[in-house]
């Protein structure tokens, strides 16, 4: 009996011994499961609480074009400026202005050394008066007096020649009747035919001046004369080209010598830049002329400043280095600070036709290769999640971007703070100061909720 209550008695612990195995052994595996689960709930609160993130949005709308605005760069040209110097080679003797100077059009501005000249030309003076003194005799003929005088002559001439015809007669009767020698009879007939010739002299003598003189011989005289004349103004002309005068109204640029020197025909002595409105001028290529009309206002900026000008003129040749046409501007406005060859920007917007978006650049996403993209917020029920939308950047505009891509109109753009996201994140949708990126025909508007 008692051996069958120790085996019942060791049974029974057995049993127990079995039953509190078991019982420790599920509440060892029990342990880690319940604190694995709560760790993984844990886990999952963390992990929503980091990716549910709160972003500001920017609805998009489409735009059919933007504006460019392009900068084409020239320089301030005075609208004359001039080498001065002389035709003529000489010595520099006064020089009236300096650097800086102000000088109206045909004041004298330097002179070479004329005394040469000069003397040239009083001697050229006192042959002109010779001759106009001989032209005058010519063109008056005759005194009364020496008609007078050559009359008598002829008449004196006459009267002998008279004598010698009556001796001759005589004589030839002598000589007939052998009272007189041949000889004697030749002298007298000699001495009349010699008279006879002397009168027919004076007598041409006394008709020439009676007809006054040729015209041909005061002609000739005249020529003489006018000749003189020419000698004596290119003379002038020289004398004058000794001075150089201002051409225009100006302001002396520059001043390349000195009293003293010996100056080459052609040499630059002094610049002269014309004190008036100034000019600009810029190439601009020959596709925006038609946009480029004469007479239309421009903006044009030199160094920090802008100024309106107006289209005046576009020459008509390209230039082959730069392929462009250049345009004259004409300056508006207060031009006090501006100087010549100064660099000056002429503005220009132009409308460029295409499809797209306008968004802020903080809203962009690089991509691969040199690419962007943005994020876009989905509603998918009650949650908010990213997906990445590639874009082709178009145009930039400071802080805003045109761009193309896989974007649809309305669709809620990420437009900062993008940095933060990855594709397929929750994200919950905050209210941000209402934004807007405008450009032609286009907005982006914040509609955050």
């Amino acid at each position: 009996m008692i051996q069958e209550a120790e085996v019942m008695i060791s049974k029974s612990f057995s049993k127990n011994l079995v039953a509190i195995g078991s019982a420790g052994f599920l509440l060892i595996i029990g342990i880690p499961f319940v604190k694995s689960k709560t760790i993984a709930r844990s886990s999952v609160e963390t992990k929503s609480n980091l990716t549910v993130l709160p972003v500001e949005t920017l609805e998009v709308r489409q735009a059919n074009s933007y504006e460019v605005l392009r900068n084409y760069t020239g320089e301030i040209v005075a609208r004359r400026a001039s080498e001065l110097g002389f035709e003529r080679a000489g010595n520099l003797v006064w020089f009236g202005v300096d650097r800086g100077d102000r000088v109206i059009k045909g004041t004298a501005i330097a002179k070479l050394d004329t005394r040469n000249l000069q003397a040239q030309r009083a001697r050229l003076l006192a042959q002109k008066a010779q001759a106009i003194a001989v032209l005058s005799e010519l063109q008056n003929g005759a005194r009364a007096e020496e008609i007078a005088a050559a009359k008598a002559e002829v008449s004196n001439l006459t009267n002998q020649l008279q004598l010698e015809e009556i001796k001759a007669d005589r004589r030839r009767s002598l000589y007939s009747q052998g009272a007189i020698s041949r000889e004697n009879l030749d002298e007298i007939t000699y001495t009349a035919k010699a008279l006879s010739d002397r009168l027919n002299i004076a007598r041409s003598r006394l008709e020439e001046l009676l007809n006054g003189t040729r015209s041909e011989q005061i002609e000739a005289q005249k020529a003489a004369v006018r000749q003189l004349d020419a000698s004596i103004a290119e003379l002038d002309v020289n004398i004058d080209k000794s001075t150089i005068r201002a051409p225009f109204s100006g302001i002396i640029a520059a001043r390349n010598t000195d009293e003293g020197t010996v100056i080459q025909a052609g040499q630059s002595v002094v610049r002269l830049v014309e004190d008036a409105t100034p000019e600009v001028e810029i190439g601009v290529p020959n596709e925006i002329l038609s946009e480029l009309q004469i007479g239309s206002n421009r903006k044009v900026k030199v160094g920090d400043r802008t100024y309106r000008a107006k289209v005046v003129s576009i020459l008509p040749e390209i230039d082959p280095a730069t392929q462009t046409r250049t345009i004259i501007l004409k300056l508006e406005g207060n031009r006090s600070l501006i100087a010549s060859k100064e660099v000056a920007r002429l503005q220009i917007t132009r409308s460029v036709n295409n499809s797209g978006y306008w968004l802020p650049t903080t809203a962009l996403v690089r991509s691969e290769k040199g690419l962007w993209s943005c994020f876009v917020v989905i509603e998918i029920g009650s949650n908010y999640r990213i997906e990445k939308r590639d874009l082709e950047v178009l145009h930039s505009d400071g802080d805003r971007v045109f761009v193309r891509g896989t974007l649809s109109e309305g669709e809620k753009v990420v437009s900062q703070g993008t940095q933060r996201l990855v594709p397929e994140q929750l994200v919950r949708p905050i209210a941000g100061q209402r934004s807007e990126v405008r450009g032609q025909g286009s907005e982006v508007t914040d509609n955050s909720k």
